[in-house]
């Protein structure tokens, strides 16, 4: 379009869109005091001509187009005209403006957030800050993430963690998130940025709900669960079930486990430091049913590098709810849970007499402070002996055809 051919003023956003250069620079006025910069390059941009207090005529650079469109810089040229008739310096306004709004673009919530989340890189595993990210992103950000979070009240929190609770039924989680929360705010606070956390306090006015995800059956009831899992129909899962029970393992650990991890030769399954809770290679010796096991699930996973492929993507592992899933067709949901294997295990170990700091060590629990950053002992000779032991518990308690006696 060329300039001759306007029609109108203000320009029309075809106008604003469709101005063509030409050999030199040209400006066309749009309203009070406000132009349409046209470069000869095709760059646009607007710019509003004022009078300063001396009575030399000015230029204002508002912007750039299209970043900036008709409506905002006529809105903006009109603020700058208000400052002009205060007498005050539009230039210094201007920068206190884009001051301002920079302050409030890294002063929302969401913002707060995100800073925090890159203080978590390299502590948490892959799989941890996914989880945490994605509650945020659909939990809170819509709600407060544009809010200035030093604006946000208690009140408006727990209202909207209650409304979360009590709409979706998701009482742990829910206070998994306002942990986080929390944390944020305290992050907020330790760089100085804030004088209080509006988080502090509030668990005591949300629902606990019933945690079940440690559920597990007793002792007595986990030989009908293992002898259910032997039944279970699709050969790849029941390994996968069998494997969790008997290493007892994470199951995140399992799930994206790749056989490169395993050494069959040497009978020891190393998990690379990066997928561990605690950020430690963790190795797990394994006893001679798992080595069976892993060499009937090979053929099953065809050429993927992960034991348990998406059948999706040869080149991603299944999904998180893949053994949850598989729990609850065998009828077992709210009693079983694939963590809850971990606590199975720990609860006949330890009442076996073996050593403690060998269950703790291969459950991969790492003590607190500076005995966990010394201690490195993994026991892996004693363990190895732990291992095949409850191997060899569970498939006895498996086999139907031995008779269990109760203790008196």
């Amino acid at each position: 379009m060329k300039r001759s051919d306007i029609k109108r003023r203000p320009l029309s956003d075809t106008a604003l869109a469709s101005l063509e250069p030409e050999d030199k620079e040209y400006r066309e006025l749009d309203g009070n005091g406000l132009y349409f910069r046209v470069k000869k390059d095709g760059n646009k941009s607007w710019q509003l001509r004022y009078k300063k207090p001396c009575g030399k005529w000015s230029w204002l650079g508002i912007g750039g187009y299209p970043e900036i469109g008709g409506q905002l810089a006529r809105k903006k040229a009109q603020d700058f005209m208000v400052d002009i008739g205060k007498g005050e310096n539009p230039v210094i306004t201007k920068q206190q403006r884009k001051r301002k709004e920079l302050e409030e673009n890294t002063a929302t919530f969401e913002a707060l957030a995100k800073e925090w989340l890159t203080t978590k890189q390299g502590k948490w595993v892959d799989a941890t800050m996914t989880r945490n990210r994605g509650a945020l992103e659909k939990h809170i950000f819509p709600t407060f993430g544009k809010r200035l979070f030093a604006s946000i009240r208690p009140i408006e929190w727990l209202e909207h963690l209650k409304r979360i609770q009590q709409q979706q039924q998701i009482f742990e989680q829910v206070n998994r998130m306002r942990s986080m929360c929390r944390d944020i705010y305290d992050y907020g606070k330790v760089t100085g940025r804030i004088d209080y956390n509006p988080l502090e306090g509030l668990h005591k006015y949300l629902e606990q709900g019933k945690k079940e995800n440690m559920a597990h059956v007793s002792e007595q009831e986990l030989p009908i669960l293992l002898r259910a899992i032997d039944n279970y129909p699709t050969p790849d899962m029941k390994i996968g079930l069998k494997l969790l029970a008997m290493l007892f393992c994470r199951p995140s650990e399992l799930r994206q486990a790749q056989w490169g991890e395993f050494d069959l030769v040497q009978a020891i399954w190393t998990i690379p430091q990066e997928r561990m809770k605690k950020r430690r290679e963790h190795i797990i010796p394994l006893p001679t049913q798992a080595i069976e096991l892993l060499a009937e699930l090979k053929p099953l996973s065809g050429h993927s590098d992960y034991l348990f492929p998406s059948r999706s993507n040869n080149h991603k592992p299944k999904s998180d709810t893949v053994f949850i899933m598989a729990l609850r067709r065998l009828g077992y949901e709210g009693r079983q849970t694939p963590h809850g294997f971990r606590h199975i295990a720990s609860t006949i170990l330890n009442n076996k007499g073996f050593d403690e700091r060998h269950v703790e060590s291969a459950l991969a629990h790492v003590k607190d402070g500076v005995a966990g950053v010394y201690n490195k002992a993994q026991y892996i000779e004693d363990r190895k002996t732990l291992m095949q032991w409850y191997a060899n518990y569970l498939e006895e308690l498996a086999d139907d055809s031995v008779i269990q006696f109760k203790k008196a």
